[in-house]
């Protein structure tokens, strides 16, 4: 299913065994890495709207656990976990990704940003072990709801954004910086 926002990621196979979803945020590659490796940033806006995000572990270093659990109105529940491998602040991040409802199916997911006049894209690139997985993950709704977890994280990060401000120029002043010497 494909996203009806302007803004939503990109997504291609470049292989059997991987998926890459590249999107542009409106905002500093700072702000927008921090949104993901922040508990408390990430509890606003990963998974799905109508689901609560908890984070219930997140070791943002190399070896570091993480652990999501999205809890649904009805009160039932389903987790995702891994490691990370790499952080790179505010460059890159690795982890392992495991979603508990499909034990023993790892992938690594790798997300690269990059900053360009106060915008960030940020390349997703999630690599699996069979082509029957990567397939499994596709059918399962994936590209709309990471579509509907970034439409969610333009909200803080819109809320978080530096004011743009640009310095007012002073009349230039023609006598500064000028020594007047009087002579009689």
């Amino acid at each position: 299913m494909v996203a009806k926002s302007n803004t939503a990621y990109k997504v291609t196979l470049p292989s059997d065994l991987e998926i890459v979803m590249t999107r542009v945020f409106d905002a500093p590659r700072e702000l927008v890495f921090k949104a993901h490796v922040d508990p408390k940033m990430i509890a606003q806006w990963w998974g799905l709207r109508d689901n609560t995000t908890i984070v219930d572990k997140l070791d943002a270093r190399p070896g570091g656990a993480w652990r999501f659990v999205q809890r649904r109105a009805d009160g039932s529940e389903e987790g995702f976990h891994g490691e990370l491998r790499e952080i790179v602040p505010p460059e890159r991040f690795t982890w392992t990704f495991e979603w508990e409802g499909m034990p023993g199916h790892v992938g690594l997911e790798t997300y690269a940003f990059e900053e360009h006049a106060g915008k960030t894209t940020l390349t997703a690139t999630s690599f699996f072990n069979t082509l029957e997985e990567r397939d499994g993950v596709i059918a399962s709704g994936m590209e709309a709801g990471a579509n509907e977890s970034a439409d969610r994280l333009e909200e803080p990060l819109a809320s978080r954004k530096p004011e743009r401000r640009h310095a007012k120029k002073k009349p230039l002043d023609v006598n500064q910086g000028l020594l007047v010497v009087s002579g009689g």
